[in-house]
C-alpha cells in the first residue's frame, strides 16, 4: 500500500482580474502574505491582528534564520480569510503595523484544500 504524502497549501500571487479568471476554474481560498514581521510575533497575535477584518480560517508564520549577511533573523506568514471580500477589505485597510512595526502586505489566493492548515 502506497503512503498518502500530506498536501502542502500553494500561495499564488497575482492582479485582481488574473484571480477572478482563476476562480471560475479553481476553488480558493482568500488570503494575505504578511513579510518582514519581527521573529516574536506568533500565529495567535497574527489571528488576533488581522480578525478585526473577518474570519481567519487558517495563519502559518515560517521563520527566516540569520544569516551571515543580515542582522537579525526575520519572519513572513500567511492570513486565510473565509470569504475573498475579507481578504480584500484586510488588504486595503493597510499599512499595517504589526508587533510595533510596518510590515508589507500582498494579496495571495490558495487552492481550496480539505485541511485548512495543509
Amino acid at each position: 500500500m502506497k503512503k498518502m504524502e500530506p498536501q502542502r497549501r500553494v500561495y499564488i500571487s497575482l492582479p485582481k482580474k488574473y484571480m477572478a479568471a482563476l476562480a471560475k476554474k479553481c476553488k480558493l481560498d482568500h488570503g494575505l502574505f504578511i513579510k518582514d514581521l519581527i521573529t516574536n510575533i506568533n500565529e495567535g497575535y497574527l489571528q488576533a491582528y488581522f480578525r478585526q477584518w473577518g474570519s481567519i480560517t487558517a495563519c502559518t508564520i515560517k521563520k527566516t534564520p540569520q544569516d551571515s549577511d543580515s542582522k537579525s533573523a526575520s519572519a513572513f506568514g500567511y492570513v486565510m480569510f473565509s470569504s475573498e471580500e475579507e481578504a480584500d477589505t484586510a488588504d486595503w485597510a493597510g499599512p499595517h503595523y504589526i508587533g510595533g512595526m510596518e510590515v508589507e502586505v500582498k494579496r495571495v489566493v490558495s487552492l481550496k484544500m480539505d485541511d485548512p492548515e495543509g
